[in-house]
């Protein structure tokens, strides 16, 4: 898919000088150096599909620069075009290159200057999501929740600010969190690395980016150095601690991998299961008091010098713990919205057990039913949403197990509640 079938709010023009890139001539004649010396010889297309950057008006001047000092030497190529010619380290080239590794192994894309990264968060601000009750219908359409709920999540989503979701576990709470990641829609750009003062952030990371077209080597058509994807959906857990909220320093390469909420900008930061992270929740809401308030984070780098970063993120909380036990009310007044998710009721948990069923052709016995019911009264247990998919897993594994073909009678789902529920009292 190329950018131009996707409708997006900001679009990285060509690049048709050095100048438009945002960096200097000497950083970018350091990194064709390294990109030359752990790739080894490379024709000019080939650089310009590793450096992300057009031969002609950019990498061409580049290269006659290093040539004229000796670093890099040329021989014939496929094509009498310059960009055809293969390039390659002189002895003195290598050496220098080496001295450049030794400061900084960063040999990729070339990355994007902060004060263009920041205009682009600015351009795909996740505060202008166009939500109304058509695309909330749609994002939920196969999910059961109650009315209550879902209009509380528009205006939650449209706002782009912070959400607090809490209630028992198996509710659908990180279900929710995802179709708000869909219901701000669109498609962003994001690039590849930053560069501050010299510095390298390494920044897209396919564990929370989607990249939504090929890799296909072309360089002239736009600045690609960005990647045309969905908008970011990034997830923390029980492993969450501080320092994981501030810049990595890789000694191994020298430099430096973007912080989950850099990489969450222009989409969804889930914090999930809060209150069990290896941080106290309070440390947690700390760390977020400034950006939530000024859009701004501040990062560190190793020399101890501050960074301003864009803080433009749907910031959600999800926690099956008390609010009350994990925050007092000052802290809970600076989170925006805050949604129960309870258990389903009768007529809801029928709902989900009906859809469970039709997705696997099993047709809903009342009899199973029944037994279902006196199940969960005889040992007091709550209902959850996600019972009925996990039962009828559950009865699915026993039957085929059993040599039979699954179905919802009362044998099979009396053997799954046997085999799933656990007392805990």
């Amino acid at each position: 898919m190329h950018s131009t079938q996707v409708a997006v709010p900001f679009v990285p023009p060509p690049l048709r000088s050095v100048a438009d890139t945002g960096l200097s001539p000497a950083f970018l004649s350091d990194l064709l150096l390294k990109l030359l010396y752990f790739g080894g010889s490379a024709s000019g297309t080939e650089l310009a599909r590793r450096i992300r950057l057009p031969f002609s008006n950019v990498l061409d001047g580049l290269l006659d620069g290093l040539r004229r000092q000796a670093l890099v030497e040329v021989r014939g190529g496929a094509s009498t075009l310059a960009s055809g010619y293969e390039y390659m380290l002189t002895d003195r080239g290598r050496a220098h290159a080496q001295e450049l590794a030794e400061r900084s192994r960063y040999a990729g894309p070339a990355p994007v200057p902060m004060p263009q990264y920041r205009a682009s968060v600015k351009a795909q601000t996740v505060r202008e999501a166009r939500v109304g009750r058509q695309e909330l219908a749609l994002a939920f359409s196969d999910l059961i929740f109650p009315a209550r709920i879902l209009e509380q999540v528009g205006p939650a989503v449209r706002s782009g600010r912070s959400v607090f979701l809490f209630g028992p576990p198996g509710n659908g709470k990180t279900s929710l969190a995802e179709r708000m990641g869909w219901l701000l829609g669109g498609a962003v750009f994001l690039p590849h690395a930053l560069e501050h003062d010299g510095q390298v952030i390494k920044f897209f990371d396919p564990v929370y980016h989607t990249a939504l077209e090929a890799d296909d080597g072309r360089v002239d058509d736009r600045d690609r150095r960005w990647v045309l994807s969905k908008r970011p959906f990034v997830v923390a857990g029980g492993e969450l601690t501080l320092e994981l909220l501030d810049l990595t320093y890789l000694e191994s390469g020298r430099f430096y991998e973007a912080p989950l909420q850099l990489k969450a900008n222009c989409g969804v930061f889930l914090l999930d299961d809060f209150g069990r992270q290896q941080v106290s929740p309070r440390a947690l809401l700390n760390r977020w008091i400034v950006p939530l308030e000024k859009g701004v984070d501040y990062l560190t780098l190793h020399s101890g010098q501050t960074l301003a970063v864009p803080f433009d993120e749907l910031l959600v909380f999800s926690t099956n713990l008390e609010p009350r036990d994990l925050v007092d009310e000052a802290f809970l007044r600076r989170i925006r919205y805050k949604i129960h998710i309870p258990d389903p009721g009768p007529e809801e948990f029928r709902a989900i057990l009906e859809r469970v069923c039709a997705a696997h052709n099993l047709e809903l016995d009342e009899r199973a039913l029944a037994l279902l019911d006196a199940y969960y009264q005889e040992h007091h247990l709550p209902r959850r949403a996600c019972h009925p998919r996990d039962l009828v897993d559950q009865l699915r594994d026993i039957a085929h197990f059993q040599g039979e073909t699954p179905r919802l009678s009362p044998e099979l789902l009396r053997l799954a509640c046997q085999s799933y529920f656990v007392r805990l009292d």
